[in-house]
């Protein structure tokens, strides 16, 4: 059975001088505001539409590695995974690069890095950001 999640945004105003707020409905654990600066020069305590996805990336990169070196047999004892998401105004997303560093005991570097590639080629996020050309990956055990 499919869930759904559900955000919602608000927006007011033209894009460059307006502002907004997104909110994550479904689990009701925030209200964050929006606006072009955040986005195109500085976060300035807002968040953006990159933000989110990076967020999105990193959450499900990690719950998709757990599971594969889980199924492998060799379940990690800890994953930490950045995703940074650029944006360049006029063009948009021009690139995704996630790090990940894990304490998996008993796998080697060259079988981890193994199963982080298949991780960022499987995960549904990543699937999802398939248009996005270029999708890096820095992968090592600690």
């Amino acid at each position: 059975m499919a869930i759904t999640q559900t955000a919602n945004a608000h927006w007011e105003g033209s894009l460059v001088e307006g502002k907004g707020n997104v909110a994550l409905s479904t689990s009701n654990s925030g209200s964050f505001d929006i606006d072009w600066k955040a986005r195109a020069e500085e976060a300035g305590g807002k968040t953006s539409p990159e933000e989110l996805i990076a967020a999105a990336h990193s959450s499900c990169y990690s719950m998709a590695l757990s599971h594969g070196l889980t199924g492998a047999g060799t379940p990690p004892t800890s994953i930490d995974t950045k995703a940074e998401v650029s944006f360049k105004a006029g063009v948009g997303i021009t690139g995704i690069h996630l790090t990940v560093r894990a304490n998996v005991p008993g796998l080697s570097q060259e079988d981890f890095v193994k199963a982080a590639e298949g991780a960022k080629a499987n995960c549904p996020v990543s699937k999802a950001l398939a248009a996005v050309e270029n999708i890096t990956l820095d992968a090592a055990l600690v």
